[in-house]
């Protein structure tokens, strides 16, 4: 689907133009063109200025007649479009949107890699690997917020981590929900998952959970009169039954010393490889998305695949067009009818809610020539490599199976990494052309930059530049290679560009569903 192997023409000069595939009616501008040029794969002269990253008619393109992509519809012709002519919002839109699932039919399996390599990192008493040692202090409610952050504040002030050099930081999770909600519903249960994953997850050698003692998601729910965490390494109070803010943070700077005291004895041992788990995410999209950095990144998935690893390809509503390319490499025709049905909910969920599925790309994502939901999906799903689909998840549900799989969740990046992350994610990677920054403790986030003039202007946010596909030839496989190496690096401890700039304190964004009472 993303043949991107000769950027350079054969005399080695930079080419102007890409086709994608050999059944496209468009190609794809790779520099900023003017009116009458005669690029590359275009037997005649431009009509107007086209940006990089934009595309270009190859023929005649009747009203109504298909725009291919990829080798896909990415939409219909909303007038005549002439050969040499620019095609975006103004002449491309929407039109039926029918797929052919054929669900499992495309199911091979990746060959296993041997070679037994391994990162360090921190082994946990559950069997799981950290790739960061936190400290977490985790709310049940907004209410809870403010002293959570109180007592992170007052650890900082005081020390209290000097005497602890394993320990990387204390993180408070704070968010806004947790209370005037439903106790029975979906988003509930959303809710629960996310945090009861966050108090489990492998880079939290320790967690201190915080109340305010009234609210729906109760503390006491949430520990149940269970191991929590099987290491033990798990404090709660609340606020109302500590009698105060005063005395609730002076507990709590107490509770976080005898946390740290066992969260120090952890350090980075030798792990497999295999114990890695990636959110692959994509934010701030371009025209180039699809042709460097997220088919780079489907490389180095299939990689970690190969060697026994997990990632995760998420954001549903953006790969809405796309899901055929999924439910035919699923492991069964169960594991596409459960994708389907995640769609199937969307669209009635947006449908109750004023949404539809269509309404990206967002205004960033067309100045980058992004046109319809349908193109911005085949673009986003290279992400997802080759490998098969060995299972689909719910928002924040745990991960318990390798291999490459999907989690529902919304686009909006923050809380697509937040379930993610309670799913399990150790790693993330976060694609971007428009130059999106972020980060997500507890888990380090690695971001690519699909152009090099992006990565040239933000070179202190992102962390790999993978533009030079276009500007310097590199092979989609050469900067996988790259991408999957630095994964190594950065579950050993290596820190990214966003954990150096202190990214994290408000990307913990839990997805609400349901009514707010």
């Amino acid at each position: 689907m993303h043949p991107v192997s000769d950027i350079k023409g054969t005399d080695g000069a930079a080419r102007d133009t890409i086709r994608l595939s050999p059944d496209d009616n468009v190609i794809i501008a790779l520099r900023d063109l003017l009116s009458g040029a005669q690029p590359d794969e275009l037997s005649g002269s431009l009509s107007s200025d086209i940006t990089r990253g934009h595309k270009i008619a190859t023929a005649q393109i009747a009203a109504g007649e298909n725009v291919i992509r990829y080798g896909q519809i990415i939409g219909q012709a909303k007038a005549d479009i002439a050969m040499g002519e620019h095609v975006h919002v103004h002449n491309l839109g929407m039109g039926a949107h029918h797929q052919d699932y054929a669900h499992a039919s495309a199911n091979r399996p990746l060959p296993e890699l041997s070679g037994g390599r391994v990162f360090q990192g921190f082994h946990r008493a559950d069997g799981k690997v950290g790739t960061r040692n936190y400290i977490g202090i985790l709310t049940t409610v907004n209410c809870s917020g403010s002293v959570a952050r109180f007592i992170a504040e007052a650890a900082e002030k005081k020390g209290l981590l000097d005497a602890y050099p394993n320990v990387d930081g204390i993180v408070p999770i704070v968010h806004g929900t947790g209370c005037g909600m439903s106790g029975t519903d979906e988003g509930y249960a959303t809710l629960f998952r996310t945090l009861a994953g966050y108090a489990q997850h492998p880079n939290f050698a320790g967690i201190l959970l915080i109340g305010l003692g009234c609210e729906v998601m109760q503390v006491a729910d949430l520990v149940g009169g269970r191991p929590i965490r099987s290491d033990g390494a798990l404090r709660y109070m609340t606020i109302q039954n500590e009698g105060g803010t005063r005395r609730t943070i002076e507990r709590g700077l107490e509770e976080l010393r005898g946390i740290a005291e066992l969260a120090n004895k952890a350090e980075r041992e030798p792990a497999p490889v295999s114990a890695l788990m990636v959110g692959m995410q994509c934010g701030g999209s371009d025209g180039y998305s699809g042709i460097t950095a997220n088919p780079a990144l489907g490389y180095a998935s299939d990689l970690l695949v190969r060697h026994g690893g997990t990632t995760i390809l998420s954001e549903t509503s953006e790969i809405y067009g796309a899901e055929h390319l999924l439910t035919r490499r699923a492991e069964s025709v169960e594991v596409g009818e459960k994708l389907i049905e995640r769609i199937r909910w969307w669209e009635e969920y947006t449908r109750r809610n004023g949404g539809e599925m269509n309404n990206n790309p967002s205004p960033g994502n067309k100045r980058g020539g992004l046109t319809t939901i349908l193109e911005k999906s085949l673009g986003a799903v290279a992400k997802g490599g080759t490998a098969p689909l060995s299972g689909v998840y719910k928002f924040g549900e745990k991960i318990d199976r390798t291999g490459f799989v999907f989690m529902d969740s919304p686009g909006f990046d923050p809380c697509s990494v937040t379930g993610q992350v309670a799913a399990g994610a150790n790693l993330i990677v976060f694609t971007t052309g428009r130059g999106s920054v972020s980060g997500y403790q507890p888990t380090p986030c690695v971001k690519l930059a699909t152009n090099s003039e992006m990565y040239a202007r933000m070179s202190e946010d992102m962390d790999l530049n993978c533009g030079d596909i276009v500007t310097d030839g590199v092979s989609i496989g050469a900067k996988g290679e790259e991408l999957f190496e630095m994964l190594i690096r950065v579950a050993s401890g290596e820190q990214t560009k966003s954990e150096e700039l202190g990214f994290g304190g408000v990307e913990f964004v839990p997805w609400q569903i349901g009514a707010v009472m």
